[in-house]
C-alpha cells in the first residue's frame, strides 16, 4: 500500500486566476492537499468564501483596511488568523506550517514573499515570473543556498521542465540540448497592423483568444512582453541564454513549448490551454494527478500553425532580450517601466502602441548598476517607476 504524504499549501494570490485554479485542483484531492494560508490584495468577499471552504490557518490581505474588513467578516471562524500588510505576506510564505507555496502574486510586489518561501527551503510553485526577471542570479543563489524546490508553473516553462531530464534542469549544456522552442499565442492582435494598434482599447487587450488571465498578464500577452519576461525567466530557470531560445508564435496554444536535442529529437508538451495542468504537475511532482482538464481532441483542432514573432509591431520581446544582455539592474528597470506603462494604458492614460516606447525611454534614462543585492534591485525598481511615470506624463503633453 502506497502512503500519500499530504502537502500543506499556502497560496499567494488566492483570488486571482492562478490561485483559483490551484484551489480547484486541491479541491479534487482532499487526501493529498490541505490549505495552510490564503492571501489576496483587496478581494474581501472572495476571501470570505474561500476561508469558509478551505479553513486555512492564515488569511492575509496585503491592504490593511481590507484585512480589518476580512477580520470582521470572519468573526464566525476563530480558527483563521487574519493578518494584514506586506510583512504578513512574507511571514506566511516562510511560515513552517506549510511545505508548499504557490507564488501567484502578479508583478514586482510578489518578489519579497516568494523570496521568503525560497529562503525557508520550501517547494515553491513559481507563477510570478517577475521575481526571476528582477533578481535573476540572486534569486537562484538563494534557491541553491536553501535547497528549495522551485517548480515552474507558467505553461511554457512547465512544458520545458517536463521535456528535460529531471537531473539536467539546471544544466542544459550537459544534457545534449541544442535549442529551447518557447511558444507564444501571439495574443489578440497578432494580425493587426501597426497603425491599428494605436486604437486598441483596454477591454480588447484583456480579451485573450485562448487563456483566461488577469488584466496585467493579458496586456503583456498582447504586447508580447509576457514572452519577453518568460524569455528572461527561462534563461535563469534552465541556465541558458537568449541565443539558445527561439520564440515560435503558435496561435492554437496547444504545444506549450519544445526542447530540441543534439540527435535531432524535439520533445514537446501538449495540452489544452488550461492552467490546471501545470499547476497539478507542480503540486504532485514527480507524480501525476487528475486536474479536471478535458482530454485533448487533436481531431477537432486539425492542424497547428507557427510564425516568427514580428519584432517591428511588437518590440517588447526585443527589449526584454536587450535588457537581459545589459544585465545588472536593467531587467528590473524594464519590468518596472512595463508595469507602470500597462497600468497607465489600463486607466486610459497611455496608447497601447506606446507601451514599448515608455519601456525603451525608461531604460535609456536609467543607469544600469550591478544587481549585487536585493536592496539595490528594489531601489532601481522604485527609480524605474519614477522615470516611467515622467515619460508617460511627457508623452501625454
Amino acid at each position: 500500500m502506497v502512503t500519500i504524504v499530504k502537502r500543506r499549501v499556502s497560496i499567494l494570490g488566492a483570488t486571482g486566476s492562478i490561485g483559483l485554479s490551484t484551489l480547484d485542483v486541491i479541491r479534487r484531492h482532499p487526501d493529498r492537499f490541505s490549505v495552510s494560508a490564503l492571501t489576496a490584495s483587496t478581494s474581501v468577499d472572495s476571501m470570505v468564501e474561500l476561508c469558509h471552504e478551505f479553513r486555512p490557518r492564515y488569511a492575509v490581505m496585503a491592504d490593511e483596511n481590507a484585512a480589518a474588513e476580512l477580520s470582521r467578516a470572519l468573526g464566525d471562524l476563530p480558527s483563521v488568523a487574519v493578518l494584514g500588510g506586506s510583512e504578513a505576506l512574507c511571514q506566511v510564505a516562510g511560515d513552517g506550517d506549510s511545505d508548499t507555496v504557490m507564488a501567484a502574486i502578479v508583478g514586482a510586489v510578489g518578489l519579497p514573499p516568494t523570496l521568503a518561501a525560497v529562503r525557508a527551503g520550501k517547494r515553491v510553485l513559481l507563477a510570478n515570473k517577475e521575481a526571476l526577471v528582477m533578481s535573476g542570479k540572486l534569486f537562484m543563489d538563494a534557491v541553491l543556498a536553501s535547497g528549495a524546490d522551485v517548480l515552474p508553473i507558467d505553461s511554457e516553462h512547465n512544458a520545458i521542465f517536463q521535456c528535460m531530464p529531471p537531473d539536467k534542469i539546471r544544466d542544459t549544456r550537459g544534457a545534449g540540448i541544442t535549442r529551447i522552442l518557447l511558444t507564444a499565442s501571439g495574443g489578440p492582435f497578432r494580425t493587426h497592423s501597426a497603425e491599428s494598434l494605436r486604437n486598441v482599447l483596454p477591454a480588447e487587450a484583456c480579451n485573450h483568444p485562448n487563456w483566461s488571465m488577469g488584466q496585467k498578464i493579458s496586456v503583456d500577452s498582447a504586447t508580447l512582453m509576457n514572452k519577453g519576461l518568460e524569455l528572461i525567466e527561462a534563461c535563469w530557470l534552465f541556465n541558458t541564454t537568449p541565443e539558445m531560445i527561439e520564440v515560435h508564435v503558435h496561435p492554437e496554444s496547444i504545444i506549450h513549448s519544445m526542447v530540441e536535442y543534439a540527435d535531432g529529437s524535439v520533445l514537446a508538451q501538449l495540452g489544452s490551454p488550461d492552467m490546471r495542468t501545470p499547476i497539478a504537475n507542480g503540486l504532485a511532482w514527480p507524480e501525476r494527478i487528475e486536474a479536471g482538464v478535458a482530454p485533448l481532441d487533436l481531431f477537432r483542432i486539425g492542424q497547428f500553425h507557427f510564425e516568427r514573432p514580428d519584432l517591428e509591431r511588437f518590440p517588447c520581446l526585443k527589449l526584454a532580450a536587450e535588457a537581459f544582455h545589459k544585465g545588472g539592474t536593467a531587467p528590473a528597470v524594464m519590468n518596472a517601466a512595463n508595469e507602470e506603462a500597462v497600468s497607465a494604458f489600463l486607466s486610459g492614460n497611455l496608447c497601447f502602441a506606446d507601451i514599448p516606447l515608455i519601456i525603451e525611454r525608461t531604460l535609456a534614462a536609467t543607469e544600469v548598476v550591478p544587481a549585487d543585492s536585493f536592496d539595490t534591485i528594489f531601489a532601481k525598481d522604485a527609480e524605474g517607476r519614477v522615470v516611467a511615470r515622467e515619460q508617460i506624463r511627457a508623452l501625454a503633453v
